[in-house]
């Protein structure tokens, strides 16, 4: 990790092997955070914090499974600070009915989602209030707040997590941490619809066929670290992010 004053606050970022994860780590550490790299893909996110160094940057990786929770609570104690907390690691699996799911699938989004979020907040919201004015962000979907056909399971896993952000905003209220929800619609990574169909490319590339511009990663980023950098005292508490070719989950201008 690059040296930096003791007073540089920290950011954990989980899921930062890709996508909006290693794009927030990006805008965060720009923005002057010490940026804590965490995902299962010990090579992705170790070459993005060597990126990050080599430009001038404050970066760290440590590999770590967010449904681990006794390796969460040793990662939780080895950090000196944490002033920022973006829960990002999910993803979807599938895209069958209710009545077809396999249990499986869900259980899986279920424990990413909402558990991993669960246990990297238990963790480190002691550091947080200790930090004095600490964030935790949750980067929920869309999904997390209309249901879809073929999308059960990840909107249900979503929902607990937006439920779980509301919800601890209210019994922390006082204490010297915000709580942002950031609820991003139709956003076009390199990976998030490809493993939601299991390497189907074919079938990755159909949900943004005739989108001109969905959301990159980097615009959801742009968003989060705009929320992250308020005031202190601004707390944003949800902020949801479409292209601007998406009305709704299932409003989608497609070209030709």
């Amino acid at each position: 990790m690059t040296a930096a004053p003791a007073t540089t606050p920290v950011a954990v970022v989980t899921g930062a092997s890709s996508g909006i994860g290693a794009a927030t780590a990006r805008q965060l550490a720009e923005a002057g955070h010490r940026v804590v790299l965490t995902a299962r893909r010990k090579d992705r996110i170790e070459a993005l914090a060597a990126e990050l160094t080599e430009a001038g940057l404050a970066a760290a990786a440590h590999p770590l499974d967010v449904t681990d929770r006794a390796a969460v609570d040793a990662f939780a104690a080895g950090l000196d600070r944490c002033d920022v907390l973006v829960n990002n690691a999910g993803g979807a699996l599938g895209a069958d009915p209710v009545a077809t799911g396999d249990p499986a699938d869900w259980r899986q989004m279920y424990e990413v989602n909402v558990i991993g979020t669960l246990n990297l907040t238990q963790a480190l919201l002691p550091a947080l209030t200790a930090s004095g004015a600490g964030t935790v962000v949750v980067v929920s979907s869309t999904a997390g707040h209309a249901a879809y056909e073929g999308g059960g399971g990840y909107v249900a896993a979503k929902n607990g997590a937006r439920v779980l952000a509301e919800t601890l905003r209210l019994e922390i209220v006082g204490t010297p941490v915000r709580v942002v929800e950031v609820a991003p619609g139709m956003v076009k990574t390199e990976e998030f619809a490809t493993t939601r169909f299991r390497g189907d490319t074919a079938k990755a590339a159909k949900v943004y066929a005739g989108v001109a511009e969905p959301l990159s990663a980097d615009d959801v980023a742009d968003t989060i670290a705009w929320a992250v950098t308020r005031p202190p005292h601004v707390n944003i508490d949800l902020l949801v992010v479409r292209p601007r070719a998406q009305a709704s989950n299932s409003k989608v201008h497609r070209e030709g």
